[in-house]
């Protein structure tokens, strides 16, 4: 019998984009349609998911510039957003398959393929935009950073809770709507659109982070506050960056108690 880790594995293991995209659609609908579908359990679970020859993986900091209102400009813009939408695929069924043995309720496992699946939604609307631009994914570099961090968190749920979706992923709620303003004002409205779609749908990705980091700590008799404070500091480096897209982190459950204490250097410890 075919087991939701099972789906999640034959994603991580697919190397093409579009496939991958699709195939994380797919088996979120196979799940919803079986309801007696067991968890399973995980044999070898990549700790790099597959991925194809592009694009060229560089430094954060030796990635281009993206200006300008030129097809090219823009389909530069939402390809670092696609690379982070193919990213977030296997991140939520990375975390499906990989933390199996903190024997999760089922609505944990209902929550991360939902968001699978949206990020499969995601990834198709972009990529379906950049081609009408000229371009397609791969066609320009891309950094590892998001992938870089799942692995450091690989071992410890509580740790890639806190900040792969509460952290990273809510950075997404911060920059997203300037680019949107940024392509309403050139006229690219077939873009604002897809990236406002994305802004909403990302607040409940990160409220599903959030709910399950303090699920965590209600199960470890930990205070959350203190705990995601703590757990950040060790496994991010670095401060985290205002502005902050303050209204859409309240949709998502995340006071500004929270994060605003580490944006200040001497709340980070070195």
């Amino acid at each position: 019998m075919t087991t939701l880790c099972d789906l999640a594995l034959e994603v991580l293991k697919t190397a093409d984009a579009a496939k991958k995209a699709g195939l994380s659609r797919r088996a979120a609908e196979a799940w919803r349609a079986n309801p007696q579908m067991p968890i399973g359990e995980p044999s070898a679970i990549p700790d790099r998911p597959a991925r194809p020859a592009r694009p060229v993986l560089i430094s954060p900091t030796e990635m281009p510039r993206r200006r300008g209102q030129s097809a090219e400009a823009r389909a530069t813009l939402l390809h670092a957003v696609l690379h982070i939408e193919l990213n977030a695929i296997d991140l939520a069924w990375d975390m499906i398959a990989r933390f199996t043995g903190e024997k999760f309720p089922r609505a944990f496992y209902d929550d991360w393929v939902r968001v699978a699946d949206e990020e499969g939604k995601h990834f198709g609307l972009l990529s379906d935009r950049v081609e009408q631009l000229g371009y397609c994914y791969g066609d320009f570099p891309a950094h590892d950073g998001l992938w870089e961090a799942a692995f450091t968190t690989r071992n410890d749920v509580s740790a890639r809770l806190a900040v792969v979706p509460m952290v990273l992923e809510a950075r997404g709620l911060d920059v997203t709507p300037g680019m949107i303003k940024r392509f309403a004002k050139i006229g690219d409205m077939e873009s604002a659109d897809i990236l406002q779609i994305i802004l909403e749908e990302e607040i409940g990705h990160v409220a599903t982070g959030n709910r399950w980091f303090q699920f965590m700590c209600r199960k470890t008799n930990l205070d959350p506050k203190e705990y995601w404070q703590e757990t950040v500091r060790k496994n991010f480096k670095g401060l985290l960056k205002p502005p902050f897209n303050e209204e859409a982190r309240q949709q998502a459950d995340m006071p500004s108690e929270y994060y605003i204490p580490l944006s200040f250097k001497e709340n980070i410890k070195t």
